[in-house]
């Protein structure tokens, strides 16, 4: 008897352990110029850990799915024939019913590769300076697809653009102008006078990070729309039967 009561409840238990989740992605970007946007985008962003993080047909129990199987089809030729948007990565795979802890976070890689022309901080390659063999791509970020009662999507992904930037090489101290009781005037420095102080600046390429940070709950079964200024996801979660 006890192990007929057994053998019901793993029948029962069965379906829940080996439920699996197809999951499509396109990541785009927008041809817009960060400038024109009104936000306010810092020249230096924390790095993204990528510890513990693969390409998603690198995890054991990860299944990279054909292109025939893809369902966003539609929407990435529109994207592609659109001039505000250039898709950047559509990639679809199959994994199993994982919490967070357990679920694998996705290296995402695609675009342009920046590094015969800039440093991972941005600057430019110098004349003469070595160049990197790590690339430098234009989208980079992690993804990870989970079910915590919902399912989850968890992004955070940088997109860069070259452009220029400002940088403060010095300043000039203009000397404050001192009368003298003969009317004339002196050069001399007052002690305690405020002094003006004009910058100086020089324009140089820049390779700028823009990062998209979000945290979704969804559906199964729904196409899902991830917004960034600059950039937008597009997710598609199927549950299988």
């Amino acid at each position: 008897m006890k192990k007929l009561v057994f053998l019901l409840m793993v029948m029962v238990s069965f379906p829940t352990m080996a439920r699996q989740f197809d999951i499509e992605v396109i990541i785009f970007k927008r041809n817009v110029a960060p400038e024109t946007i009104n936000e306010s985008w810092p020249d230096k962003l924390p790095a993204i850990d990528y510890t513990d993080t693969k390409v998603y047909a690198d995890f054991t129990g990860v299944r990279k799915l054909p292109s025939s199987s893809y369902r966003l089809k539609r929407q990435y030729e529109a994207l592609q024939n659109h001039a505000g948007f250039t898709p950047l990565f559509h990639a679809a795979w199959r994994q199993g019913d994982w919490s967070s802890r357990r679920a694998p976070v996705f290296h995402i890689q695609a675009g342009q590769n920046f590094a015969s022309q800039f440093n991972p901080d941005g600057t430019p390659i110098e004349p003469g300076q070595v160049v990197s063999t790590t690339p430098l791509y234009e989208l980079e970020g992690t993804l990870q697809v989970y079910v915590q009662h919902y399912l989850f999507t968890k992004v955070n992904l940088d997109l860069r653009k070259p452009g220029q930037r400002e940088v403060v090489i010095g300043a000039d101290i203009e000397q404050p102008v001192e009368a003298v009781e003969d009317g004339t005037e002196s050069d001399a420095v007052v002690v305690g006078q405020l002094q003006q102080i004009e910058k100086q600046v020089e324009v140089e390429s820049f390779l700028k990070t823009f990062r998209m940070q979000q945290l979704r709950k969804m559906g199964s079964g729904e196409i899902h729309y991830l917004d960034h200024p600059l950039m937008g996801m597009l997710i598609y979660v199927r549950k299988l039967d």
